[in-house]
C-alpha cells in the first residue's frame, strides 16, 4: 500500500473544493488544499455572487422606495457607502472560514500556492517562498474559472467584475454613462442594478437576442421586462474601445460610435485548468476537462467539481458536486450523482429570473410530448402590494405523466420561488402534485400552485 502525504489534496478552495475537504477532514482523513488565492471560498466571494448581491440589495431598495406612490425621493444613492458595505460582508463571510478552518485542526491545511498536476497521485505547488512536491490518494481539481478577455483592440480600457466587486475596488463611484459589453447574466445584473441607482446603461450584445445560449422564450420574457431607459444594442459587434470610453462597433453593416464614461466587460467566464491536465490525458480533443458521474475523470484517483467542469457556473451546484465527490471518495466507489435537472439558477436583474430543469426549447429540442402552464404575476396579491405586478411562473410537465420537468419563474422573487421547484423536480412531483400545495398567502409562492391548478 502507497504511504501518501495526504488523504485528499484540493487545487483550489472555493465551493467545488472545501465542501468535500471539510467533508473528508470531519472523518479524520488528511487534506491539503491549494489556491493561489490563499483564501478560501474562491470567485464567489472575492468578486461574484456574494459582493454582487450586496451591491443590487442596496439598489433594491432604493428602486423599491422610487417605486411606491407615497414615498418621494430625489436623493441619489450614497454609492461608496454602498462598496463600503458590500467590503465588510465580504470580510465577516472570509472570517467565518477562517473559524471553520480552524476548528479542523491539523486534519487540514490550506496553502497560497500555485500547482501542477505531476501523475495520479502527485502535485508539485509553488509558493512565495518555496517549491515542493506532495502526494495524496485522491487529488479533487476545483480550480474554478477566470473572466473571458476577447481580442478586441483598446481592451484595456474596460473594467470587469472583478473591479466593481472585489475588496476595496478599483470602481467606487457611479459614472454618469455606462457601456456593457455583453448581455449575458453578469452584464445585465450590472446594468439594470446600476439603471435603478441612476446611471445611464447601454448594452451591446453580438447575438440577436439577450441571454444567448438561453431559452429564447425565457430571454424574450426578461429583455421585455427591462425597465424603460436601458439600452441595447443587438446584432452590435464592438471593435474598439479608445482611451477615452468610446466604443465602435458594427451593426447591420454599418460602422457606429458610442461614447460613454465607464466601460464594463461581461463577455463570460471560461473554467482555469490546472497545469499538467492535458499531460495526464484528462482532457478532451477540445481541451475541455472530461467529467463524469459523481465528478469522476479518466483516472481513477482524480475527481472534478464546480466551475472546472464548464458545466453550471453556479456556487450552490459546485458545493452539491463536491460533496458528491466527498461521498464516492468515501464509499470507494460512485454512490453519488448530481442531477443538473434539480439544481436552480437565477439571474438577479430587475426582473429577477430563475428557472430549473427543462425549459419549452430543450423539451422540444429534445421531442418530448410537453404540456405547460403558467400564471401571471399581475393576479398575485403580492406583487400588487409591491407595485411590482410584472412576470409570471411557467412549469412544463410530460404530458403522458404529468411528471414536472422544469420551470421558469420571471418577476418579483423568482429565486426564492424557484427553490420550490427544484425541491419538486428533485423528487419526481407532478404538476398536480405541486397544485396541492397549499401556498402561502399573500406572497408570490401562490402563483406556482395557481399555475399548477390550472391543468388539474
Amino acid at each position: 500500500m502507497n504511504d501518501y502525504e495526504y488523504d485528499l489534496i484540493t487545487i483550489g478552495a472555493g465551493g467545488g473544493a472545501y465542501p468535500a475537504a471539510f467533508q473528508l477532514a470531519r472523518t479524520g482523513q488528511r487534506v491539503l488544499m491549494l489556491d493561489p488565492k490563499g483564501v478560501m471560498s474562491g470567485n464567489c466571494l472575492a468578486e461574484g455572487c456574494v459582493p454582487s448581491k450586496a451591491i443590487r440589495e442596496g439598489a433594491e431598495l432604493y428602486r423599491g422606495v422610487r417605486r411606491m406612490p407615497y414615498f418621494r425621493t430625489e436623493a441619489p444613492p450614497d454609492y461608496r457607502s454602498m462598496v463600503a458595505f458590500k467590503d465588510s460582508v465580504q470580510q465577516v463571510r472570509y472570517q467565518q472560514h477562517d473559524q471553520e478552518l480552524a476548528s479542523l485542526g491539523d486534519r487540514i491545511r490550506l496553502i497560497d500556492g500555485i500547482a501542477t498536476l505531476l501523475d495520479p497521485h502527485t502535485v508539485a505547488f509553488e509558493t512565495k517562498s518555496e517549491v515542493r512536491t506532495v502526494t495524496a490518494k485522491y487529488i479533487l481539481l476545483a480550480s474554478g474559472s477566470d473572466i473571458s478577455i476577447p481580442p478586441i483592440t483598446g481592451i484595456e480600457h474596460c473594467v470587469t467584475s472583478r473591479d466593481l466587486f472585489a475588496v476595496s475596488p478599483t470602481v467606487t463611484e457611479l459614472p454618469a454613462k455606462l457601456a456593457v459589453i455583453g448581455g449575458g447574466y453578469i452584464g445585465l445584473e450590472v446594468a439594470t442594478m446600476w439603471h435603478a441607482l441612476g446611471v445611464d446603461v447601454t448594452v451591446f450584445e453580438v447575438a440577436n437576442q439577450l441571454l444567448p445560449g438561453m431559452d429564447p422564450g425565457f430571454a424574450k420574457l426578461v429583455a421585455e421586462g427591462l425597465a424603460q431607459g436601458i439600452g441595447v444594442e443587438l446584432g452590435a459587434e464592438v471593435t474598439e474601445i479608445d482611451d477615452r470610453h468610446r466604443v465602435k462597433y458594427s451593426k447591420l453593416g454599418k460602422s457606429l460610435l458610442f461614447e460613454a464614461d465607464l466601460v464594463l466587460l461581461a463577455t463570460g467566464r471560461h473554467p482555469v485548468l490546472p497545469l499538467g491536465a492535458e499531460a495526464l490525458g484528462l482532457l478532451d480533443e477540445r481541451g475541455r476537462l472530461v467529467v463524469g458521474p459523481g465528478g469522476t475523470t479518466k483516472e481513477r484517483s482524480i475527481f472534478a467539481a464546480g466551475d472546472i467542469t464548464g458545466t453550471q457556473m453556479l456556487f450552490h451546484a459546485a458545493t452539491r458536486e463536491s460533496l458528491a465527490v466527498a461521498h464516492n471518495i468515501l464509499a470507494g466507489r460512485t454512490v453519488d450523482r448530481v442531477d443538473p435537472q434539480t439544481i436552480p439558477a437565477t439571474i438577479f436583474t430587475f426582473p429577477e429570473a430563475a428557472w430549473v430543469g427543462s425549459t419549452r426549447a430543450d423539451l422540444a429540442t429534445r421531442g418530448i410530448e410537453t404540456v405547460e402552464v403558467a400564471a401571471p404575476f399581475d393576479h398575485e396579491a403580492r406583487t400588487q402590494i409591491l407595485n411590482e405586478p410584472y412576470g409570471e411562473v411557467r412549469l412544463f410537465g410530460e404530458a403522458r405523466s404529468g411528471r414536472l420537468l422544469g420551470a421558469w419563474v420571471v418577476g418579483k422573487e423568482a429565486g426564492q420561488l424557484i427553490g420550490e421547484l427544484a425541491t419538486a423536480i428533485a423528487l419526481g412531483a407532478t404538476i398536480a402534485d405541486v397544485a396541492s400545495v397549499a401556498d402561502q398567502h399573500p406572497l408570490a409562492h401562490e402563483a406556482i400552485s395557481r399555475a399548477a391548478r390550472t391543468l388539474v
